[in-house]
């Protein structure tokens, strides 16, 4: 066995390190020479042989942090070392310093710079305290003892329960809210006992409530006007909710807690609804044996305790609610959802096959959106669910929700390939079905590109690849949108999808991987002889021109390289690819443009007469100007419908650097008339404007 010394040096070379990393390396090297473990005793010994209250401050450290339920926040850990048993007040100038925190611990503790947690020193010294229990004398009753002692002080019960975030002065507020009753329930004394019910009484008036509530209940579910304390969140339900019993029957045998027993919180759930949520069966086996007890009360959600126990798998609860014959197993919540569509969802198959077991609980049910469990089942992936639910007579596996969506669409759509696969091996699963936008499972995987279930739908008799939906796109037409080039690839290998088709706005695949600058679906589909580069849509825009007014230099490159493609086509108000470039701004498309012979640079739109320059100038793009006025043979005063020049409309919007890029060319007539008196005198100063 190692002497103390070279232990002490062990563990001394350990905190002679400056950072966590270098620490963790050092404990590592000692892990493997096995020494680690006398290195902890050896410090747990220095640290109990210190002088006065460092010892027992030391070791209610190392307790809180190794035994606490979530980390604790330095400011947490000081304020509640500075709770004394017994007391009835914080007092302030007993709590520790974060520096004599850790001294006292000998650096087997330590505060994370960036979250300011409490952490040990190395996840081995969390297995060592494990290990040995019989450091500490019941830790979580001590620790209960502590919450609640500190939930009592007259300073928390002074704040109101209406707070809707931790108060400030009392940092520890919350986790002593939150967890008290899990430590209690672990190791509970009489005094824990006592003051629990102390806290209890009038606990819907308490902060520790609040707290409670907002730690488990979602944000949404909260009422959307809630700043009233959480009137009807009774002792009872607190109890009920940490699975406390003999507070809860203590509170029980009270006449005057009588009526909790049917109270209902904000939300309208019972304490038997909390003790099924939460899976508390000590608790449920005690208010199920009532009369007064309501097992199907259902809350504002429509939920009751059987269906929470079966939201959340309490298998338990589950069972003992089911062996009740006033148990109704088909009780919808406020979104039509049975308790056993909720097995199905959330995945749960022991719970799923308990509720099977029932003859009268429904396996077809559907809930608002005509979604059935075994919908659910596959819209989440449960293969297991959704295994267990075909072995039943009956259960139809292809029925659609009010979208149109059958399990193997949304299997399909979620990238489920083994739902798919098991869906497929049956001969009522229709592989090719619509929804009412005309989207069939394929088309579903096409959109988020699984190219494996794509493969196994097409392989099925009766799936057209080339069916366009409700829109008239087809599957190559949404992928070459999102920029699928696997997906472009796989379904240009097939005879029967035309690269061509266009939807009902007269949208080809390649005017969509135009629209997105996607390159590689360009070049895959301009790498087919029969794709027509030239094809215009409904309002007369081709791939060309949706490259050119999105800037999408690459892809018009691309479109270029084909000799067919007319870089001067018009759309249906006159507009080409250059003028859509130079209005935009993009002055790399516009060069490579202008390195076409076949462009007509002064080409006017039928609009508002505007040429490339004076769509350029009125939008104030210099660089595009110069560009521009690279070429002999533009027009530098053409006119639009209503008179005004590339000069006037650059005066007019107040862009001077484009009036003076102007005003360099010698061709330019400062003096023209634009029709709009009003913004003749808005040129520069010192032009020499007539009449200015």
């Amino acid at each position: 066995m190692p002497s103390f010394l070279v232990i002490s040096l062990n563990m001394d070379a350990i905190l002679a390190e400056i950072t966590t990393l270098q620490r963790w390396k050092r404990i590592d090297r000692i892990t493997q020479e096995g020494g680690l473990g006398d290195a902890y005793a050896a410090t747990i010994l220095r640290m109990k042989a210190q002088h006065g209250s460092r010892s027992r401050l030391g070791m209610e450290v190392l307790m809180w942090v190794s035994h606490s339920e979530r980390p604790l926040h330095v400011d947490e850990l000081c304020h509640v070392l500075g709770v004394e048993g017994g007391s009835v007040s914080l007092n302030l100038r007993n709590i520790p310093t974060v520096k004599s925190l850790t001294a006292c611990t000998l650096g087997l503790v330590m505060v994370e710079k960036s979250s300011s947690i409490v952490r040990l020193v190395h996840y081995t010294l969390h297995e060592y305290l494990s290990h040995n229990p019989n450091l500490f004398i019941k830790p979580h009753s001590t620790i209960a003892e502590l919450c609640l002692t500190y939930l009592n002080f007259r300073q928390v019960r002074s704040i109101s329960p209406s707070v809707h975030f931790v108060p400030l002065p009392f940092p520890f507020v919350e986790y002593a809210s939150c967890y008290w009753g899990t430590h209690a329930k672990l190791e509970t004394t009489e005094n824990v006992k006592k003051l629990a019910l102390k806290l209890l009484d009038g606990y819907d008036r308490h902060i520790s409530s609040m707290m409670l509530l907002l730690h488990e209940i979602p944000v949404r579910d909260l009422p959307f006007d809630w700043m009233d304390p959480p009137t009807g969140f009774t002792g009872l339900h607190g109890a009920s909710y940490f699975g406390c019993v003999e507070m809860a029957v203590a509170l029980l045998e009270t006449k005057q807690w009588q009526w909790h027993v049917v109270a209902t919180d904000l939300n309208g759930g019972t304490a038997l609804a909390w003790a099924a949520r939460r899976g508390q069966e000590a608790v449920v086996r005690i208010l199920l044996e009532r009369v007064d007890v309501n097992p199907n009360a259902a809350d504002e959600f429509g939920l009751t305790p059987l269906s929470w126990a079966v939201r959340n798998g309490r298998k338990v609860v589950v069972r003992m609610l089911l062996e009740r014959d006033d148990i109704n197993p088909n009780t919808t919540d406020k979104d039509g959802l049975t308790p056993l569509s909720w097995a199905a969802r959330n995945g749960h198959e022991a719970v799923l096959r308990m509720m099977l077991e029932r003859n009268d609980a429904n396996p077809n049910a559907t809930d608002k959106f005509e979604r059935t469990p075994l919908l659910w089942a596959t819209q989440n992936g449960h293969e297991g669910v959704l295994r267990i639910l075909l072995e039943r007579n009956g259960v139809n596996p292809d029925a659609a929700d009010k979208d149109g969506r059958t399990p193997l669409s949304w299997a399909a759509g979620d990238g489920h390939e083994g739902i798919v696969r098991i869906l497929l091996e049956r001969n009522d699963v229709n592989p090719s079905a619509p929804d009412k936008y005309r989207l069939t499972p394929l088309s579903r995987a096409a959109e988020i590109g699984h190219v494996v279930i794509m493969g196994i739908l097409m392989e099925q008799e009766g799936v057209d690849p080339d069916m366009a939906d409700s829109s008239g796109r087809t599957l190559l037409s949404w992928a070459a949108r999102s920029g699928c080039e696997r997906v472009v690839r796989i379904l240009l290998e097939r005879k029967n999808v035309n690269p061509n088709t266009t939807d009902k706005y007269g949208r080809t695949p390649l005017s969509f991987a135009a629209e997105n600058g996607l390159q590689g679906v360009a070049r895959i589909l301009l790498e087919r002889d029969d794709v027509n580069p030239n094809t215009a849509d409904n309002y007369g825009q081709t791939p060309l021109m949706w490259a050119a007014r999105n800037g999408h230099e690459g892809v018009a490159k691309i479109l270029l390289e084909r000799n067919e493609v007319n870089p001067d086509s018009t759309d249906v108000d006159g507009r080409t690819p250059l003028s859509f470039a130079a209005g935009g701004g993009y002055g790399g498309a516009v060069r490579l443009l202008l390195e076409r012979n076949d462009l007509n640079l002064n080409t006017t739109d039928t609009i508002f007469g505007q040429t490339p320059l004076s769509w350029a100038s009125e939008n104030g793009h210099g660089e595009v100007v110069r560009i521009l006025l690279e070429r002999n043979d533009i027009n530098l005063d053409t006119a639009d419908e209503g008179g005004r020049t590339p000069l006037s409309f650059a005066a007019e919007n107040g862009h001077e650097a484009v009036v003076r890029i102007l005003l360099e060319q010698g061709g330019v007539n400062p003096n023209t008339a634009d029709g709009m008196v009003e913004h003749r005198s808005r040129l520069l100063p010192g032009v020499g404007v007539v009449g200015s």
